[in-house]
């Protein structure tokens, strides 16, 4: 049985309104100090964590309304802390009223937000409803006018903030075809809404067709990865592991970087060797071959990053890392990725390279040849990458001159 709860949160003072300034570093060590101690609460009791959560974001956007999220930093930051939060309230074993109430608080919340900081709410509604009921009648609440704003009269038609809130409320409250009802109403595709067309679909058992939906989703603004992600999902639970792989894996796992890119595809497809997939994926980006290096080397393919490092431009410090990592253990590899990064410094690449990395590159590069006997060939090697006109041949110029 949950109760009112009366408890005095550090964090409270510290959100005021406009609170911080601009600077995004202080105000991001808040709310990691706000969530810690909401997240404590929680692990003691449930119902309090929940109350210091929706206390938070109820505070968080105005709170923060002069920081420069230019950077995108904040906007990252309170994006993770609203999905945590909303777990928090999801999850507490609250009565009807007072769950009643926390929804009451956090739409209030949603509406007065003019910095689009918890946006994302609306979408987890249906979690924060924690009850068939409660989200049916969330629900009816709402779609009356997101049948408005989706109005071919124009007279009536608009945004509301709500419609995602519905669907999302529909949804938990197993109302699935009218989620496809209300949204085939939407007068223009937006996977933002389409994606629970999706979920219904699928909830239904109706996957083939929920397949079908996702694809013909895809519009001018919308993103092709999350469209991707959820085909590749619906196909690996239905056990069409190859389908999934060869139609959707490599633009549904797009990371920011290639390696993590790499990992992600081959946790999903553990039972592809990663020689398969590091070839399809360099095969997926011509020209950028290179740039597979750091993943072939972290799947110990240590023959496919050496020629990846020689047929195509890769970041010299990542070569000089490798360099240096294998030194004790894959002389010839290290004497490969040496060359390699002086080879892509001679040529202009890289980013910010010193005089400390092209003498640390050629250092490596001559220790390896010397214990392989290849001392003289390889230092023939590097004069004539000197001999390049550009900042970084002059670089290693400048080293060699001395000898």
């Amino acid at each position: 049985m949950s109760r009112p709860v009366s408890h005095r949160w550090t964090f409270a003072r510290r959100f005021r309104r406009g609170a911080f300034g601009w600077r995004s570093r202080p105000a991001i060590l808040r709310i990691r100090e706000a969530l810690s101690e909401i997240k404590k609460a929680a692990r003691k009791d449930p119902v309090l964590g929940a109350e210091g959560a929706v206390l938070l974001l109820e505070k968080i956007s105005g709170a923060l309304a002069s920081v420069d999220g230019s950077s995108g930093a904040i906007g990252a930051e309170v994006n993770a802390a609203v999905d945590i939060l909303a777990s928090i309230v999801g999850r507490a074993p609250a009565d009807e009223a007072l769950r009643g109430k926390w929804l009451d608080r956090l739409w209030a919340a949603v509406e007065s937000d003019d910095y689009s900081y918890i946006d994302q709410l609306p979408d987890r509604w249906g979690e924060l409803c924690a009850s068939q009921g409660t989200a049916s009648r969330w629900a009816d609440s709402f779609i009356g006018t997101v049948r408005m704003s989706w109005s071919r009269d124009r007279q009536g038609a608009g945004f509301f903030k709500g419609s995602a809130a519905c669907l999302s409320a529909l949804y938990a409250a197993v109302r699935f075809e009218e989620i496809l009802e209300l949204v085939d109403s939407v007068p223009y595709k937006s996977w933002t809404y389409r994606n629970w067309g999706v979920k219904a679909l699928v909830a239904m058992g109706r996957k083939d067709e929920a397949l079908r939906y996702s694809e013909d989703s895809r519009g001018l603004n919308d993103s092709p990865f999350f469209i991707a992600e959820a085909c590749e999902g619906i196909l690996l639970s239905m056990g069409r592991s190859e389908e999934a792989y060869r139609r959707y894996s490599f633009e549904a796992n797009r990371k920011s970087t290639y390696l993590a890119t790499f990992r992600a595809v081959a946790s999903k497809y553990p039972e592809r060797a990663p020689r398969d997939i590091l070839r399809d994926l360099v095969a997926s980006t011509p020209g950028e071959e290179g740039k597979w290096f750091a993943a072939a080397r972290s799947a110990g393919l240590l023959e496919e990053a050496a020629e990846l490092a020689r047929s195509s431009p890769c970041d010299p410090k990542t070569l000089i890392r490798a360099a240096r990592d294998h030194a004790a253990t894959e002389l010839w590899f290290a004497l490969e990725a040496g060359l390699a990064a002086l080879r892509w410094i001679a040529e202009g690449y890289g980013y910010e390279i010193t005089r400390l990395d092209v003498r640390e590159a050629y250092g490596r590069t001559i220790r390896a040849a010397e214990i392989v006997g290849r001392r003289d060939s390889v230092l023939s090697r590097i004069f004539q990458l000197a001999e390049k006109h550009t900042e970084g041949g002059r670089l290693l110029a400048s080293i060699l001159k001395p000898m």
